[in-house]
Order: structure tokens, then sequence, then C-alpha cells
């Protein structure tokens, strides 16, 4: 139900842009962020929006870099992503949750119903 795509293999510095779209009624109304894995670590946080009112969450690496954004005609989420490093290279997943969520806990993956298959992104130095 969720389709991530955009991955790829881009220099320091370069721009990537992320798509999720989702598909079913209930995917996503309360919420739908981007998680990342690099190899051998955890899946980590990168940005959520809250579905009812747009706003937006960053972790401390991606605030300022990237920007998530929604589409709600075509239920799409992306991830635009400028200046990127190399550190920022892994797989990139799209989450979406159902129901409403307390924002604090848009950063937890365990609040999450649905997932993405995932999208490499590899940033060469």
């Amino acid at each position: 139900q969720l389709q991530a795509s955009g991955g790829g293999l881009v220099q320091a510095g370069d721009t990537l842009r992320l798509s999720c779209a989702a598909s079913g009624r209930s995917v996503g109304r309360g919420a739908m962020g981007w998680f990342r894995q690099a190899p051998g670590k955890e899946r980590e946080f990168v940005a959520a929006l809250n579905w009812s009112d747009g706003r937006t969450y960053y972790s401390d690496y991606s605030k300022g870099r990237f920007t998530i954004s929604r589409d709600n005609a075509r239920n799409t989420m992306y991830l635009q992503m400028n200046s990127l490093k190399p550190e920022d290279t892994a797989v990139y997943y799209c989450a979406a949750r159902g129901n409403r969520v307390a924002v604090g806990s848009l950063g937890d993956l365990r609040v999450y119903d649905y997932w993405g298959q995932g999208t490499q992104v590899t940033v060469s130095s």
C-alpha cells in the first residue's frame, strides 16, 4: 500500500526527491514519515508529516537540508533532499499510520502501521 521511489546514485552536494505513493483510504491519514537504514545500523527517523494539520517534523541531521511535503490529491508524500552527503547513504523507507498519534511519537518507527519497500540512496564523495 506504500510505494517508494526516487532513489539513486548521486554525488555529494546533489539533490534527490523521493516519492511515496499511498493506496487505500485510511493509509497515512494519521501521519506519514521517512526513515532510513544504513548498512549495519538501525533504522532511524528522518522526517514526518502530521496529516491532519500538515505540520512537519525533522531529525537534527535532516533539518535545513530535507523537506517533507505531500500532495493530498495524489495521496503522495515527498522528501526533497538537498546538499546530500556521503553519510546520507542508506535505504530510505516511507511509513504511514492510519490513525492520529501524538506528535511526540512521530519519530518512533513503532507507531507506523504501513511500510514501503525502501529505495536506495547512495551518495558518493
